[in-house]
């Protein structure tokens, strides 16, 4: 019989627009705010994280109305500050849990750019965390969380395919006004295709013919 990794729920006070944004992002991913917040802390180091800007705590006048449904005061109208639960193993901080969430925002938007390490690597590292613990993980169920990892942070394939410069930078994983040389293009591809080639575990004929496009794309330009 195997132990399960504890999880416990931490309530991240944040601004009104801060919190809209990471709900949006997490249910137009199909994941849960705890699984956006996890999937930043296991391909971005932690240090990275912590030297990240913090949102903060919502301003005096930015308060949520909520109806208490127990105690002595149910029924009655709370006004309290705007938040996220968000379920994961203990042992965070709150700024940390919110830096963590501001970069999987910053991810979404292109505003930010991180290689995501190869699928055996991860696992290395849950493994490493997990004896660290004391708990044992059960391997198949954490393999499943890596594909949904994966799939957050995988850019979205374009509806057209790649048409202009800043979408194929943008499939390659650079910021929309960089200036990748050959070398680092190269770098770059190769290391995506390690995660998106149909054979791999993650694959997907539809991003990896994406990154191709990409590829020839920023080449025809360098030519």
């Amino acid at each position: 019989m195997t132990n399960r990794v504890l999880k416990h729920s931490y309530t991240v006070p944040c601004a009104s627009p801060f919190r809209d944004a990471v709900e949006t992002l997490a249910e137009r991913r199909k994941v849960n705010v705890g699984d956006l917040a996890r999937s930043i802390l296991l391909v971005v180091p932690g240090e990275t994280v912590a030297a990240y800007g913090d949102p903060g705590e919502p301003p005096v006048d930015d308060r949520e109305t909520v109806v208490l449904k127990s105690g002595p005061a149910e029924g009655r109208p709370w006004r309290r500050k705007p938040r996220l639960q968000v379920r994961m193993p203990p042992g965070h901080d709150i700024p940390f849990i919110r830096k963590a969430l501001a970069l999987a925002l910053a991810m979404d938007r292109g505003d930010v750019a991180v290689t995501v390490a190869e699928g055996s690597r991860i696992e290395e590292q849950i493994e490493q965390r997990a004896a660290q613990s004391s708990k044992l993980v059960e391997i198949n169920e954490e393999l499943d969380r890596l594909r949904t990892i994966v799939a957050v942070l995988a850019f979205e394939p374009l509806p057209e395919g790649v048409r202009t410069r800043s979408e194929a930078l943008h499939v390659l994983g650079f910021p929309p006004n960089s200036e990748p040389d050959s070398r680092t293009l190269r770098a770059k591809f190769r290391m995506l295709a390690t995660i998106h080639h149909p054979d791999g575990r993650y694959g997907s004929h539809q991003r990896m013919s994406q990154l191709n496009q990409a590829m020839e794309f920023l080449r025809h330009q360098m030519a």
